[in-house]
């Protein structure tokens, strides 16, 4: 069976290497992209299945990543990993297509691999 590709968004670095680490170790390809711009580039060729993606980053925030991978034909699973815990926030991602909304600071990065292992 192919491994899963996954694209960390995230322009905290501790949290994406910490995230990648525990990834990796599940048996995931990982990339890292650390704002918006880079994450649709990376994803231009479709290679991943699951993004992992932050709201708030330089160049273009994870709205605007989520408005753009939407006009795609084909889109993968995103989760989105904020610090925002309006429920404005929460409702706006998953109407542009978030599969799920984690809260950083509430959110055991255990938690977010064990939902990544369920796509």
């Amino acid at each position: 069976m192919p491994k899963k590709h996954v694209l960390i968004v995230e322009d905290e670095r501790p949290l994406a290497h910490a995230l990648e680490l525990k990834l990796q170790r599940e048996g995931f390809e990982t990339m890292i992209a650390t704002n918006g711009q880079e994450c649709l580039d990376a994803t231009s060729s479709g290679e991943f299945d699951i993004i992992l993606l932050d709201l708030m980053m330089p160049l273009m925030d994870g709205f605007q990543v989520l408005e753009q991978l939407g006009k795609r034909s084909v889109m993968p699973a995103v989760f989105v990993l904020s610090n925002l815990s309006q429920h404005e926030d929460e409702v706006r991602a998953l109407s542009l297509g978030a599969r799920k909304f984690f809260i950083k600071s509430n959110t055991p990065l255990t938690t977010i691999v064990d939902e990544v292992n369920k796509v």
